[in-house]
């Protein structure tokens, strides 16, 4: 059995997603800030008459937000109900990866250990598997 991934960057690293996950890849066409919400958010935008949350995955991973600007790439998702545009530095290629996920080999950098459990491989190497929901259950406050 064959797995499909969406091969793409984020701060500079090379990441895999999961077609399962995704509705669409976008470039966006506007960004609207929204005051006193965390660096992580880059803003709304509208994507066929419905709103997304823009979310910054750089700056979730890394701490220091990306330049969110129109023509931006982010990977649509919809996440318990609601619509986000993942934002990524790149998308390079949509393929099949017969093996699937991995472990994790080699010293993960700890910026990525919230989001990436596994590993896929493929002509150009390996790439951290992430799930776009990692990205937002990251975000949620823990329980006290």
């Amino acid at each position: 059995m064959t797995n499909l991934y969406l091969f793409a960057q984020i701060g500079g690293t090379r990441v895999a997603i999961c077609t399962d996950e995704i509705e669409a890849v976008v470039k966006l066409s506007e960004i609207s800030s929204i005051p006193r919400v965390p660096a992580h958010v880059a803003g709304l935008s509208a994507l066929r008459s419905r709103v997304l949350t823009v979310i910054d995955t750089a700056a979730l991973v890394w701490g220091r937000p990306a330049k969110a600007v129109p023509g931006s790439y982010a990977i649509i998702t919809d996440i318990a109900g609601h619509s986000y545009g993942m934002m990524v530095d790149s998308v390079s290629d949509i393929a099949a990866v017969p093996d699937g996920k991995l472990p994790l080999r080699g010293q993960l950098d700890p910026a990525w250990k919230p989001f990436a459990k596994h590993m896929v491989e493929n002509e150009h190497g390996p790439h951290l598997l992430i799930g776009l929901a990692s990205f937002i259950n990251h975000t949620q406050p823990l329980a006290a």
